[in-house]
């Protein structure tokens, strides 16, 4: 392998440990109609139909972003 470095890739579980949240929740994050709604949509991924990801990185960019959006309101 190259010496890119490469993000951690997340499953949704992992996801809901550092969202305090339970896997249900997050994965509702990730349905069509929940990120139709939101300014700022929940940034994972599929691999298939029953396997969403996301990076670690744009997880906590999205954190980043909610929390910048709520303290400029």
């Amino acid at each position: 392998m190259d010496n890119v470095s490469h993000d951690e890739v997340l499953t949704m579980e992992e996801a809901a440990a550092i969202l305090k949240m339970k896997p249900r929740q997050v994965y509702e994050l990730t349905r069509r109609r929940s990120q139709e709604r939101h300014d700022i949509p929940f940034p994972a991924f599929s691999i298939h139909a029953k396997a969403k990801r996301i990076r670690k990185s744009d997880l906590m960019n999205w954190i980043e972003q909610l929390a910048s959006r709520r303290l400029s309101s």
